[in-house]
C-alpha cells in the first residue's frame, strides 16, 4: 500500500509539475512524500490483535469425605467352662468290736479313744510298716490310729497317702531317761537306762522304737513298757541286714511323750 502512495505522489507531482509549468525539486519531493506517508499513517486503521485473556476456570475445592470412624467389633473371648475337681472321697471305717485307738500305728503306743461298735469314720492315713488306718472319727475332734482287723473299710484305701505317726508332746513334767547302754551277747542285744521318777497319776513307763535285723530281715519292732519299775529290755539282732539296728528311747506320762534319746553305742553282731 505505501508504494502505491508514493506512486501516486510522484504522478501527481509530474501532473502538477506540466498544468503549473514548474519543476519540484528532489528535496520538495521528499517533503512532500514524508507528510503523506505522515497522513497516511494516521489514517491507517489497525486491525488490533485479539489478546487473549484467560478467564482462569475455577477449580473446585475436593470435598473432604469424612473417613469413617471404624467401629470395632469386640471379639468374644469364650468363657471356658470349669469343671470342678470331684471332691475326694476318704474310705468309710465302721468299728466292728470294742477296741482302742492310738496315738501311733502299733499297740505299743498310748491309747487315744475308746471305741465302740457302731462308731463311724474315714480312713485319712496308713502307715508304710505297718497295716493300721489313720482315722478320723465321726465322734472325736482329733485323729487317731486302729488296727485293721476292728474297723469295717468301705472304699479303696490303696489311695491313702503313707503318714508318719506325731506324738503328743513333748512332756513339760519329764524328758527321756540318761545313762542308756547298749550291751551285745551273741545274737542278744540288751538296753539299759537310768529309772525316770514320775507320780503315780502320770506314769505310764517308757517307749523304745528300735529297728533289728532277725532272719536276714530288717524290722520295725516298737516296744512299750507299763511304768517307770522297767529299766531295761533284751531283743534278738543278728547279722545279715543292709541297716544298722538301732533306735531311740521316751520317756512316756499321762499326757503324752518327752522328747526322744537315740540310743548309742549299738554293738554290730
Amino acid at each position: 500500500m505505501k508504494r502505491n502512495l508514493i506512486s501516486v505522489l510522484i504522478l501527481l507531482s509530474l501532473t502538477l509539475s506540466c498544468n503549473t509549468a514548474f519543476f519540484l525539486s528532489p528535496e520538495a519531493i521528499a517533503t512532500l512524500t514524508a507528510a503523506a506517508e505522515t497522513a497516511t499513517a494516521s489514517a491507517w486503521t489497525h486491525t488490533p490483535t485479539a489478546t487473549v485473556t484467560l478467564t482462569p476456570t475455577l477449580t473446585e475445592s475436593p470435598t473432604v469425605t469424612p473417613t469413617p470412624t471404624i467401629t470395632l467389633t469386640p471379639t468374644l473371648t469364650a468363657t471356658p467352662t470349669i469343671t470342678p475337681s470331684p471332691t475326694f472321697d476318704f474310705p468309710d471305717v465302721v468299728v466292728n468290736q470294742q477296741a482302742h485307738c492310738r496315738y501311733g500305728p502299733h499297740i505299743a503306743y498310748l491309747h487315744a479313744a475308746d471305741l465302740y461298735a457302731g462308731d463311724t469314720g474315714t480312713v485319712r492315713g496308713r502307715f508304710a510298716l505297718s497295716n493300721w488306718l489313720f482315722i478320723k472319727f465321726d465322734k472325736l475332734n482329733y485323729f487317731c490310729w486302729v488296727a485293721p482287723s476292728v474297723v469295717d473299710v468301705t472304699g479303696d484305701i490303696t489311695r491313702i497317702k503313707f503318714t508318719k505317726p506325731l506324738l503328743p508332746g513333748p512332756s513339760i513334767y519329764y524328758n527321756a531317761p540318761n545313762n542308756v547302754i547298749v550291751t551285745r551277747d551273741g545274737n542278744k542285744v540288751t538296753i539299759s537306762w537310768d529309772q525316770v521318777h514320775m507320780t503315780d497319776d502320770k506314769d505310764r513307763g517308757y517307749f523304745l522304737d528300735i529297728f533289728v535285723c532277725q532272719k536276714g530281715n530288717y524290722w520295725w519292732m516298737p516296744v512299750s513298757f507299763p511304768d517307770q519299775t522297767t529299766t531295761s529290755y533284751t531283743i534278738r539282732d543278728e547279722a545279715g541286714c543292709s541297716e544298722p539296728s538301732g533306735g531311740q528311747i521316751y520317756t512316756v506320762e499321762k499326757h503324752g511323750y518327752s522328747s526322744p534319746k537315740n540310743i548309742p553305742g549299738w554293738p554290730p553282731p
